[in-house]
């Protein structure tokens, strides 16, 4: 079994429920152990700021699926929930990114890890930090990462 963490977000709908769904299925995914899940967080808008507010959360999990299984794990309970990509960065009722596998470094047409983005935001890494808040992404630990960047707005729930 190998160590991962993903990032949730939803924007539509009953967020709180919507997450734990998510969750929940992941979890009765066949390869999958769930070991460590955020709070909820309330956070703003990013990228496309004209959209209503999120709730992020991250989780931590042992698996023994690939990580392009884990990845199409996630886009299948995505699809069963109602995602739809109509726009980049736009309103989604379910967001399940794979930002971090055993150490593994990928870049490839469906998968980058660790996930491109995850230093670079604060409403991944403040969940993140609370379950795994000495994991290494790159060349620095998620706290460390998470010390750069504005946090503010991003509220426990």
């Amino acid at each position: 079994m190998k160590a991962a963490y993903l990032g949730l977000g939803s924007n539509i709908g009953d967020k709180a429920a919507t997450i734990a769904e998510a969750i929940a299925r992941l979890a009765a995914t066949p390869g999958i152990r769930l070991t460590a899940r955020s709070s909820d967080y309330r956070t703003p808008p990013w990228g496309d700021t004209d959209q209503d507010w999120f709730l992020n959360a991250a989780i931590g999990v042992e698996t023994d699926l690939t990580p392009h299984a884990l990845l199409e794990a996630g886009l299948a309970i995505e699809t069963a929930m109602g995602r739809v990509r109509e726009r980049r960065w736009g309103p989604r009722v379910i967001d399940i990114d794979v930002l971090s596998y055993a150490g593994a470094e990928i870049a490839d047409e469906r998968l980058v890890l660790p996930h491109r983005f995850v230093r670079e935001r604060a409403f991944v890494l403040v969940p993140l930090a609370e379950i795994a808040p000495d994991l290494r992404i790159g060349p620095e630990t998620v706290v460390e990462a998470l010390a750069k960047l504005d946090a503010s707005g991003i509220e426990r729930v």
